[in-house]
């Protein structure tokens, strides 16, 4: 995802300047000396060989510093935070939206004049999830029986009920307060403690004077704190995202330089870059609850200074689960980004996320089984890993304030079940899950995480268009082909025969190139090596 910081349209960063010798991590066997004395009682243990040009110092040269003394645990609850729910532009009209942070659900909507409402996720008769409603006048409608609320969580109509009689007091959903910022839709979750509005972040190189930006929403299939530990991982890049774009190719990957400059309780901050640029222009803050930046300030030829901006709002939808607000943009952009439509920045993004999956979906299965704190785990690099190790580090302090967390040196497992969401049985689901790699069979109608479909276009209102779109065009020009070729069959005159075949040939060719770009949209990347 760090890739996304280093695209041309955005970041119009140099290439990586020279290739280097790692540090290799080997596997040998004890001495034979030791070996010798215990012939049936072999041994593998792990040493560090450095390369020569690099030195041969000890592992505190190489490794990020451990702090002595005890964890400096800091005030925090999770529930008093705002944390992104949503991009306003995405928002339905004519429908309520199910979202979740933590194991908290909530439903989303706008009421009839146009106001976000967010309720608990559940109907206070049968506890139907109203997320599966709909809109009626302006009031959010339980399917189950009818219920309807107004934008207050008020019940204020119940069909069953006899004519006379009052609605229950107790008919009323329990409310969220939501706030639309700079485009996106913050949620305070708690009950407890009244929204604190100077929580709400704020970004200011988005509301400096113009300032473009495009931005995009991924679900993905594994812990927020995995996640938000790839993000701030710049080092994966040259290798995960090898030539996904021009500015990432795995022979550049190299050691980079890290000064932190802002430890707080709140988060850290600091300055990055290629150890071979010499230089750390990179700016990375990290801001509770589950906020990153990444900002770069470009000076002009004409002394003209240029702000650009990578940021990323995490929201933690469940165990195993996240949800990423992606924001791109800048005072100044290049030329060749006009050339291209969003949407396709959008599925260029999916392939990036695509590529990190695996890994990170195995990262979480091995930090669930294992139930180690971090430190037991990685091997940190002072030349690759600084950012993870702080924020790991951060998590000691803070994440016993939040329902599970997995530190550097602590760890609280969950204590609720995960949430298992339902998804439709029978065939179609079967197939459909049977090949996620490929965005499966009947995607849109078998959730499923482990396609682009679920992962990233039903949240976008403009790639979901694009979608129709193409597939509308497909159809028909099917369909013109199809006519096409049958008058060709049928007609005497030669001419009329060579002109309804070219018909023909143009119409199928556009009919491939729109289900071409409906797979770009919907289908997932896969490695050619890994392709059968």
């Amino acid at each position: 995802m760090a890739l996304l910081l280093q695209h041309p349209s955005l970041f119009r960063t140099t290439s990586f300047l020279s290739t280097y010798k790692t540090p290799l991590i080997t596997l040998s066997q004890t001495p034979k000396s030791i070996a010798s004395r215990k012939p049936r009682n072999w041994a593998v243990k792990c040493t560090t060989v450095v390369a020569p040009e690099i030195g041969s110092g000890s592992n505190e040269d190489v490794l990020v510093s451990e702090e002595k003394g005890r964890v400096n645990v800091v005030d925090y609850d999770w529930t008093e935070e705002w944390y992104p729910l949503y991009l306003a532009k995405n928002i339905p009209e004519d429908a309520p939206l199910g979202l979740t942070v933590f194991d908290k659900q909530v439903v989303l909507y706008r009421d009839g004049k146009g106001e976000l409402r967010c309720y608990e996720d559940r109907c206070p008769h049968r506890l139907a999830k109203l997320s599966e409603g709909q809109l009626v006048d302006g009031r959010l409608e339980c399917l189950y029986h009818g219920w309807q609320f107004e934008g207050d969580g008020k019940c204020v109509k119940i069909p069953q009920l006899p004519a006379d009689a009052k609605i229950p007091r107790s008919a009323c959903t329990k409310t969220y307060e939501v706030k639309d910022s700079q485009g996106v839709v913050w949620i305070w979750m708690s009950h407890k403690t009244p929204p604190n509005p100077t929580k709400i972040p704020w970004f200011e190189n988005f509301a400096r004077p113009g300032f473009r930006d495009f931005s995009t929403t991924h679900e993905l299939p594994y812990d927020h704190s995995i996640l938000l530990e790839n993000l701030m991982d710049p080092a994966h890049v040259p290798i995960s995202h090898d030539r996904t774009d021009w500015s990432a190719k795995r022979e550049d990957a190299q050691p980079l330089r890290f000064k932190v400059t802002e430890r707080t309780d709140r988060g850290f901050a600091g300055w990055w870059g290629r150890e071979a640029d010499n230089s750390t222009p990179n700016f990375l803050k990290f801001e509770a609850p589950c906020n990153l930046q990444n900002n770069r300030e470009i000076i002009d030829k004409d002394g003209v200074t240029n702000y650009f901006s990578g940021l990323f709002l995490c929201r933690p939808t469940g165990q195993g689960k996240s949800m990423l607000i992606v924001r791109f943009g800048s005072t100044k952009r290049s030329p060749l980004a006009n050339l291209f439509p969003e949407w396709y920045f959008h599925q260029n993004a999916g392939k990036v996320f695509e590529q990190d999956m695996g890994f990170l979906s195995s990262q979480n299965e091995i930090l669930m089984r294992e139930k180690k704190p971090t430190k037991e785990l990685y091997i940190n690099l002072r030349s690759s890993d600084t950012w993870v190790a702080e924020y790991r580090k951060w998590m000691d302090k803070a994440g016993h304030g939040m329902p599970y967390h997995f530190g550097h040196s602590t760890i609280s497992m969950p204590e609720v079940a995960a949430v298992v969401e339902h998804a439709p049985a029978g065939l179609v689901a079967s197939i459909a899950a049977s090949s996620p790699a490929k965005g499966g069979i009947g995607t849109k109608h078998a959730p499923n995480l482990a396609n682009r479909y679920f992962r990233h276009v039903v949240h976008c209102k403009e790639c979901r268009s694009v979608v129709k779109a193409f597939d509308a065009w497909k159809n028909g020009l099917s369909v013109v082909a199809a006519v096409a070729v049958t008058f060709a069959i049928f007609v005497s005159g030669r001419q009329w025969k060579a002109a309804l075949l070219l018909a023909t040939a143009v119409s199928v060719a556009g009919a491939y190139a729109c289900s071409t770009l409906v797979a770009m949209n919907t289908t997932n990347f896969i490695r050619t090596h890994r392709r059968l």
